[in-house]
Formats: structure tokens, C-alpha cells, sequence
């Protein structure tokens, strides 16, 4: 065991992690790793240029350069190691195995080696080793862990050593070779030193991409969490709102049988009873004629005279034209209301049932911001306008693309969409993920703006800008502003009469482009959405008009 330590002692403390040998003037960096000065100095060198510079182990960077200074600790162990050598490992662990390398010195059963020299290029046991540490020869000699491979450094030509590297033909060579086939060509000694730093540059890149997947891996599981919990609410609050639509409409439905039926009573009853004074009245009709019939055969003249005038007057009739009979028609206006009804729901669930159908969700991170306008197109999105929403003021056309500021009242419907205060008008369209619209200004000033669906429709705050659920690009002739609850901010850019919007809803971002020959852009903003977002356009002056261009 004492053994074990004394190895682990001088592979972790007193042996540099960049040449692999003793340390030499042995020197420790802030992170607490220990190296050769001339190796650190030499590492450091090549990180010059990025003027960051790092430890080869644990990648801690240090800015500024570290001063180095010599660990006397290290170096006085590293001293007492080469007078007294490394210590014998235990007999049972020195022979080598079909998978070791052997001791090249060793003869009969060879030793494991422990140390591989790339100028004798011979493999050392422990015990055959101890000269390179001894004696003053073997100083310069660079020692390695066991490798197989040694002779791949001694040139197959002129068996001398490849200690040259040839960057003409990118092969290692010996000194003689460049006297001979590689005479001329651009060859160096320490490619080694160069390649590493290359390696460990490339290690850095590699570590970074790795923390950059890592991090990128934990968004898109929170993204996956996120996606999974508005799902589950979305699934949970939809059957709420079925389940109160389905009580709603059986409520209603019991309303209506239990009027039907209680209407259905009294009209029956109101029937019946003029039915039975009519059978009665049929029943009096039949008597008095049974007794007219029996005084007309008297042949008694004088009782007859006599019994006549004792008949009693008939009582008022009851006229059956006073009764209006409606054969099966009765309860037609119910079913016929109804009817209408019905229509009407299925109509607005076949509209919103089309925004409902159409939103998507974007998992993917987002993607950057396009620089062109081709590049904008292939996030077009097509807006018409909702004339529930429109101003009375506001004269929708072109197939509801079109909105114009007129001085007359249009004839819409009362609808709790409309908006009262100002002219201005929202989209049908839900917009979310990435989207991207033109709109054509014309005839005088006009907002551009996006809106959640639940923005004020009556009273000041109801204007696009002056609440904190909406925002909004004020275009004149000579002059841009934007404006956000009620905060507004000057711009500048190229005047145009077409605006471009880009919208990530998912990156939170909301972009206003000057669309000419070039687009420019006007605004951006960087916030969070947390509803689905509607255009919309508001006319400051009559006769003004806002168009929504076909981008498709």
C-alpha cells in the first residue's frame, strides 16, 4: 500500500500533465495545477491572441496572464525523486501480460515497462528505468507512458529517428531525409507543439458546444414542460366550458318543454271548456225541439194556443265562427325560433371554431429575424378585417381587407365587439407563432397596430396604445411614433405608404419595417405575449384608408 501511495504521489504532484516528465521548475497557476514553467509559458503563448488563457486540465480561464513563480515545495520533491528513483512496484504486478508492453532491456520473463523513452525508443521496466533518472545523459530524454509503437518514429529509409516534421508533404521525417526526397521542403521540429495547441483549441470549441447543446437541451425540456402543462389546462378548461355549454343548453331545453307544456294545458283546457258550454247548449237545442216537435202534431187547437206561448225564450247561441281553428300550427313559432337558434350557434362555433382549429404551437427555439423581404414572405399571413369589431364610422371593402373613415354612420349590428370610442378595427385572425402583413396607408393618418382579443372596446383606454394590451405605429406623412400604454416615442426612418409588421409571438418579438425598395426598419419591440395578438388599424382622418395586401 505504502508503495501504491508513493506512485500516486508522483503521477498526481510532481509530474507535468502537458510533456508527462518531472516537473521542471515546476510552477502552480491560481486554479492550483501544477506544470513545468517552460510548458505553461509555452501553452500560454499560443492563447496570446484570444488574451485569455486557461488551464490545459480544468479549463479555468484567468484574465489577466498569471506571474508565474517557482513552487519550491514541488521542486525540492521532485529533486529527492531523482536521487532516490521511482519505487519498485510489487512483484505480483511486474511481469507484463499479453495486453501490456514489455520491458525491452528485460531477458527471460520480461517486466511490464512503466516508461517509454521517445529518443532511445525502448520501453523500461522500473528497474531499467532508473538511469534516465540518475544520470545527466538522459536529462534531455523524453519519457512517455508504455507504447506499442516506437518504431513508427524511426524513418524506414535511413533508420534515424523522425524527429523533423514535414509540412510539404505532411509526414514525419529524420534529419537525412531532408537532404534527400524532402530537400527544400517546409519542414520544423516542434510540430508537436503547434498540432497541440491546435487540439487543445479545438477541445476548448468542442467543451463549448457542449455546454451550448447542454443548456439548449435543458430550454427545449422546459419548453416540452411548459407545452405539456398549457395542454392539460387547455384540455381541462375546454370541458369545463363544454360541460357548462351542454348544462346551458339542457336548461334550455327543459325551458322550453316545460312552457310548451304549460302553454299546451292552458289552451286545452280553454278548448275543452267551450266544448262541453257547446255540448250543452247542443243538448238544451235538442230538448226545446223535441217539445216544439210534439206541440206542432197537437190537434187540439185551444192547447195548442194555450201551451205555446209558455215555451221558454232560447238562450244567446254561440256562434262557431267565433272560433279560429289553426290545424297544426299552433306551436310553429317555437320550433321556428328554435330553428334560428340553432343556426346561429352552429354559425359562430363554425367561425371560432376555425380559429381554434388553426392555432399551432412552436416548440422549436425561434428562429432569427429575417434581413430581406423574400425572407419576411415566407411568414405572410392573410388578414381580413371583423366588421363585429369595426367603428360605426368605419367602411369596411374589399373583402373586409379595406377599412376607410367615412362621415356617415354603416349600418352594422349591435355587437358587444364593437368598438365605441375610436375608429378602429380588429382582425379575424388569431395570429400567433411567426407572422408577417403589409398594410397600403392612404388619405391621411393611420395606426398600425396588434391587439389581444380582450382589449377595451368602449372609453379612452379603448384606443390602440393607450392600454398595456396593445401596441401601436402612428404613420403620417411626415412622421412615425410608437406607442405603448399611453408612453409615446418619436422615430425615425424613410416615409413610405406601406408598413411591414413581423411578429414572433413565441420570442416575444414585434417589428415595424418602412417597406419601399428596401425595408427598413422603424421599431422593434422585446417583450412577452401572453394572449394570441389581432392586427388592426385605426384612421385619425376622414376619407382616410388602411388596406391589408394580399401577400400570397
Amino acid at each position: 500500500m505504502a508503495q501504491k501511495g508513493v506512485q500516486l504521489e508522483r503521477e498526481t504532484l510532481i509530474s507535468c500533465p502537458i510533456c508527462l516528465d518531472l516537473l521542471k521548475d515546476p510552477v502552480t497557476i491560481p486554479c492550483g495545477h501544477s506544470y513545468c514553467m517552460k510548458c505553461i509559458k509555452g501553452f500560454w503563448d499560443g492563447e496570446d491572441e484570444k488574451k485569455l488563457h486557461s488551464c490545459p486540465q480544468c479549463r479555468q480561464s484567468f484574465t489577466p496572464r498569471p506571474v508565474l513563480l517557482k513552487n519550491t515545495m514541488l521542486a525540492a520533491l521532485v529533486e529527492e525523486l531523482k536521487k532516490t528513483g521511482p519505487p519498485p512496484a510489487p512483484a505480483d504486478l511486474c511481469y507484463a501480460g499479453a495486453e501490456d508492453v514489455a520491458c525491452d532491456v528485460c531477458t527471460g520473463r520480461k517486466l511490464r515497462a512503466c516508461k517509454s523513452c521517445l529518443v532511445c525508443l525502448i520501453s523500461y521496466c522500473e528497474k531499467h528505468l532508473q538511469p534516465h533518472y540518475e544520470s545527466p545523459a538522459f536529462e534531455k530524454h523524453k519519457l512517455v507512458e508504455p507504447s506499442k509503437k516506437l518504431q513508427e518514429n524511426i524513418c524506414s529509409r535511413h533508420d534515424e529517428v523522425m524527429k523533423l516534421f514535414c509540412r510539404t508533404d505532411q509526414q514525419c521525417i529524420c534529419y537525412i531525409c531532408t537532404m534527400d526526397e524532402h530537400k527544400g521542403h517546409d519542414t520544423v521540429s516542434a510540430e508537436r507543439t503547434e498540432r497541440q495547441r491546435e487540439l487543445e483549441g479545438s477541445r476548448l470549441n468542442i467543451q463549448q458546444r457542449i455546454q451550448d447543446g447542454e443548456k439548449e437541451v435543458k430550454l427545449l425540456q422546459q419548453e416540452v414542460e411548459a407545452v405539456n402543462g398549457s395542454a392539460d389546462k387547455a384540455v381541462e378548461d375546454s370541458e369545463k366550458m363544454f360541460t357548462e355549454l351542454i348544462r346551458l343548453m339542457e336548461k334550455r331545453s327543459s325551458d322550453v318543454k316545460q312552457q310548451v307544456r304549460s302553454q299546451q294545458k292552458r289552451e286545452v283546457s280553454r278548448v275543452k271548456e267551450l266544448q262541453e258550454k257547446l255540448e250543452q247548449e247542443i243538448s238544451e237545442l235538442k230538448r226545446r225541439d223535441a217539445e216544439l216537435k210534439l206541440l206542432s202534431h197537437t190537434e187540439d187547437h185551444n192547447q195548442f194556443l194555450h201551451s205555446y206561448p209558455s215555451l221558454s225564450a232560447l238562450s244567446e247561441p254561440t256562434h262557431s265562427s267565433s272560433i279560429n281553428i289553426r290545424p297544426l300550427s299552433y306551436f310553429e313559432d317555437v320550433t321556428a325560433a328554435l330553428s334560428a337558434v340553432r343556426d346561429k350557434l352552429q354559425d359562430v362555433l363554425r367561425e371560432e371554431w376555425t380559429n381554434v382549429s388553426s392555432t399551432e404551437v412552436e416548440v422549436l427555439l425561434s428562429a432569427a429575424e429575417p434581413t430581406t423581404r423574400a425572407g419576411f414572405l415566407q411568414y405572410s399571413q392573410e388578414v381580413t378585417l371583423d366588421p363585429n369589431t369595426a367603428f360605426t364610422l368605419v367602411l369596411l371593402s374589399e373583402g373586409s381587407r379595406k377599412a376607410t373613415f367615412m362621415t356617415q354612420q354603416q349600418s352594422y349590428s349591435s355587437h358587444p365587439d364593437r368598438f365605441t370610442k375610436y375608429p378602429q378595427v380588429l382582425s379575424r385572425q388569431i395570429l400567433t407563432g411567426r407572422c408577417y402583413w403589409e398594410v397600403e396607408l392612404r388619405g391621411g393618418a393611420v395606426d398600425v397596430a396588434v391587439a389581444y382579443k380582450n382589449i377595451s372596446r368602449a372609453g379612452n383606454e379603448s384606443g390602440f396604445g393607450f392600454n398595456d394590451k396593445s401596441w401601436s405605429l402612428f404613420c403620417h406623412q411626415n412622421c412615425y411614433s410608437f406607442c405603448y400604454n399611453r408612453i409615446n416615442t418619436l422615430l425615425s426612418g424613410p416615409l413610405s405608404s406601406r408598413v411591414g409588421v413581423y411578429l414572433d409571438h413565441r420570442a416575444g418579438v414585434l417589428s415595424f419595417y418602412s417597406v419601399s425598395e428596401t425595408m427598413t426598419l422603424l421599431h422593434r419591440v422585446q417583450t412577452t405575449f401572453t394572449q394570441p395578438l389581432h392586427a388592426g388599424v385605426r384612421l385619425w382622418d376622414y376619407v382616410a384608408t388602411a388596406e391589408f395586401s394580399k401577400l400570397k
